[in-house]
């Protein structure tokens, strides 16, 4: 009888682990390989040709901003915050990644947790650092709540997932913008003035979690440049706690589900129950994020929000060098400075060049060509 050739099954184990081997040739060269390159091709290849450009520009425009007319120092100082505000966003990413669920565009599920924790905290009455303890406390079975009813889902279209975590993401934004105005919220300091009823749009945070983390420890230098160590140690004791979390037998399994489920079933795992685990911590990490971003920008955002805050997740991470099944800490850091250095200097280094007020324009058109490039892009190699 002949033997049917293993690549006509497309979806079969071995075929898997085929195509895995061919990417990780692809992306990983071999010592002697590297000997024989030259010192350009081998970072090139061991860190990324289009991150290469991307950290070129983005070197370009800090060289250029002090020639232009913007503060040197001042542009660092912005980029370092903004990377500090939407790090744990990205880092939300990471744990559905690695369990095989995919890039969590579903992220808005976790960011809306996050922002009924902070207005359900105001509302109680907390007010100044205990206020941001209390939203955590606050969102936390939310987020468990909502990401297991979101984990569910996904566990019942395997192969969809992405298609399905947009919908959730979006149906679960427009469902909210009848609920911010429905919910029986009474703080004067977040319902509308004239009704009494009905959240605003914007809800400032002053007196309440505005810059908790930011302003703690913080090193300034002058007036134009500051650090907002609180808010970086935050991040960095979150980063290795899913570091931690990923080398225990349970964050080993959860990665061999996501490289190899039929191999990983076979072993014994279940399968269902740890990718309903990534995306309940995926979901809690987003509900995070959004309150570390808040008490960094000084205000809750509320109705369509959360809608633009999945894609640049998304596709930082994509940036920094992680594929749709494999991604680190490190994909996580890299792509998080990059996306963010290029949305806040390009804007303002180009508006100072030609002096037109089109910040606005450039922020989109970058913005927006970076996702399309992160979305688009083949699964390259990355800083690991």
């Amino acid at each position: 009888m002949k033997k049917e050739p293993r690549d006509q099954n497309r979806n079969s184990p071995s075929k898997f682990n085929d195509e895995v081997e061919n990417i990780s040739a692809a992306r990983a060269p071999s010592d002697l390989e590297r000997a024989k390159m030259g010192p350009l091709k081998a970072m090139a290849a061991s860190f990324g040709l289009p991150r290469l450009i991307i950290t070129g520009f983005l070197l370009l425009m800090f060289i250029a901003a002090p020639f232009v007319g913007n503060d040197f120092w001042t542009q660092i100082s912005n980029v370092i915050n903004r990377f500090s505000w939407n790090a744990i966003l990205v880092l939300a990413m990471v744990p559905m990644i690695h369990s095989g669920c995919g890039l969590n565009f579903g992220l808005p599920l976790g960011i809306i947790s996050g922002l009924l924790g902070a207005t359900l905290s105001i509302e109680f009455g907390f007010t100044g650092p205990v206020s941001f303890f209390m939203a955590i406390l606050i969102a936390t079975p939310i987020a468990v709540v909502l990401g297991a009813g979101y984990g569910w889902l996904l566990n019942k279209i395997k192969g969809g997932e992405m298609m399905i975590a947009t919908y959730v993401g979006f149906s679960s934004v427009s469902f909210m913008c009848m609920m911010w105005l429905l919910l029986p919220y009474r703080s004067p300091t977040m319902v509308w003035g004239f009704a009494g009823k009905g959240l605003r749009t914007t809800i400032s945070l002053e007196g309440f979690y505005n810059e908790v983390l930011a302003g703690f420890w913080q090193i300034r230098i002058g007036d134009n440049f500051k650090i907002p160590t609180g808010t970086l140690l935050f991040f960095a004791l979150m980063a290795f706690l899913m570091w931690a979390f990923l080398h225990t037998k349970t964050g080993t399994a959860m990665t061999a589900v996501g490289s190899n489920p039929a191999f990983a079933k076979a072993a014994g795992v279940d399968v269902d129950r740890l990718r309903l685990l990534s995306v309940v911590l995926s979901t809690w990490l987003g509900a995070l994020g959004i309150l570390v971003y808040e008490q960094g920008f000084g205000f809750i955002q509320l109705y369509n929000a959360p809608f633009y805050m999945a894609l640049p997740a998304v596709s930082a991470i994509l940036i920094g060098g992680a594929s749709v099944n494999k991604a680190s800490i490190a994909n996580v850091i890299v792509g998080t400075f990059l996306f963010q250095g290029m949305v806040t200097m390009t804007p303002t280094v180009m508006n100072s060049a030609i002096h037109m007020d089109m910040s606005e324009v450039i922020r989109i058109i970058v913005s927006e060509g970076m996702i399309l490039y992160a979305l688009t892009r083949k699964t390259e190699g990355g800083a690991r």
